[in-house]
C-alpha cells in the first residue's frame, strides 16, 4: 500500500436483507487530506462511517487503515484511528480532564505520557480553560470539542468525524470548522455531513453518496467550477411575450415571474446577453434589470444525484449574484 494513502476502501458493501445501504464503493484518502463525505439523510453516510471505524462489519469488501485490514488486524488498524460518532461518546458526570484521562488509558497511552497527551488535546481543541468543568455543564459546542479531543488524543493518522456540527449555533460551527481544517494539516480526515457549505469550507476533496452508491468523487475546485451562470433574470418596463423571448438563439426556457420580470434559462455554452439587449433595443422593451444567476452548490448536488440515480428531484432555483444565500 502507498504510504501516503492512509485509508483504502475496496468494493465495500453492506446490506440488511434486500436493502443495500452501501453498494460496492471504493476510494482512498491521502495523508494530510480532508475528505468530505456528503449525501442526503439515509444515503449511507453513517453506515459507511461505522464500517470504516470498525463498529460495523461489511457484508463484502475491505477497509485498510495505514495498510492494516480492519477485520483481520483490528488492534493495529484501530490504533491508527480516531472516531467521533454523530452522538459523541461523552460521560456527562466527568470533568473534561477526567474524561480525557480515561480516553488516554483506553488508547493505551503509557502512564508517563498521559498528562501531556491530555494537555495537547485540550490545547488543540480549545479546552484548556474548561478542564475542571463537568462535561454535562458545557455548551453543545464545547461538548463537540471534547468529542473531537478524545478522537485525537492518541495522535492517530486517521480521524473520522460523523456530522460534527449538528445542533451547533453559527459561531460554534465556524469554530469547529476551523478546528477540522487545522486537523487536516497533521491527520487524514474524513468528514461526513449533509451540509454542502461545510464541505466547501473545510475539505480538499468531496465524495457524494446517494442510495448507497458513490455518484461523485473529485476536488472541491472541480465541484466549484460547476457553479456556472445558467440563467438570467431580466426586467422590462414594456415586457415582450414569452414566446418571442423563447425564439432568441440559445434560450432553452422562459419563466414569467410577474411585474415585467422573467427568468431565461439558456445553453451555458452560449452567451445570450448581446442578442437579448440588441432585440430589446430594437423592439422597445425598455430593459431595467439583467442579472446573471449562478447555479448554487445545492442545485449542483441535486443535479448530480438526479442524473446518477435516474430519479426526479425538485431543482433549487439559481441564486442571483448579490442575493443572500
Amino acid at each position: 500500500m502507498d504510504s501516503d494513502n492512509l485509508i483504502k476502501v475496496e468494493q465495500l458493501s453492506r446490506w440488511y436483507g434486500p436493502l443495500r445501504a452501501v453498494d460496492d464503493i471504493s476510494f482512498e484518502v491521502r495523508r494530510g487530506e480532508v475528505l468530505g463525505f456528503l449525501g442526503p439523510n439515509g444515503a449511507g453516510k453513517s453506515t459507511t462511517m461505522q464500517i470504516l471505524s470498525g463498529n460495523l462489519a461489511p457484508s463484502a469488501g475491505r477497509v485498510l487503515i495505514t495498510g492494516k485490514d480492519i477485520l483481520d488486524e483490528p488492534e493495529a488498524a484501530k490504533a491508527a484511528l480516531g472516531y467521533l460518532p454523530e452522538q459523541p461518546p461523552l460521560y456527562r458526570e466527568l470533568t473534561v480532564d477526567e474524561y480525557l484521562g480515561y480516553c488516554a488509558r483506553l488508547n493505551r497511552i503509557p502512564r508517563e505520557q498521559r498528562r501531556g497527551a491530555v494537555d495537547r488535546a485540550k490545547e488543540r481543541c480549545g479546552l484548556t480553560e474548561v478542564g475542571r468543568r463537568l462535561i454535562g455543564n458545557l455548551s453543545k459546542g464545547y461538548q463537540q470539542r471534547t468529542g473531537i479531543a478524545q478522537a485525537i488524543i492518541h495522535s492517530p493518522a486517521v480521524v473520522i468525524l460523523d456530522e460534527p456540527t449538528v445542533g451547533l449555533d453559527p459561531i460554534q460551527i465556524r469554530e469547529i470548522r476551523a478546528l477540522i481544517r487545522e486537523l487536516g494539516g497533521e491527520h487524514s480526515v474524513i468528514l461526513s455531513t449533509h451540509i454542502l457549505p461545510e464541505v466547501q469550507a473545510v475539505c480538499d476533496r468531496v465524495q457524494i453518496i446517494h442510495r448507497g452508491h458513490l455518484v461523485f468523487s473529485d476536488t472541491i475546485d472541480s465541484l466549484t467550477r460547476q457553479q456556472t451562470v445558467s440563467s438570467l433574470r431580466a426586467g422590462f418596463r414594456n415586457p415582450p411575450p414569452a414566446a418571442e423571448l423563447a425564439r432568441l438563439p440559445g434560450v432553452l426556457e422562459v419563466e414569467e415571474l410577474g411585474a415585467g420580470l422573467v427568468r431565461l434559462r439558456f445553453d451555458p455554452e452560449r452567451d445570450i446577453t448581446d442578442a437579448l439587449l440588441g432585440r430589446a433595443m430594437e423592439a422597445g422593451w425598455r430593459p431595467y434589470e439583467l442579472t446573471p444567476e449562478i447555479k448554487t452548490l445545492e442545485q449542483i448536488f441535486v443535479d448530480i444525484t438526479s442524473r446518477d440515480t435516474g430519479t426526479p428531484h425538485a431543482v433549487a432555483e439559481p441564486q442571483a449574484q448579490g442575493e443572500a444565500a
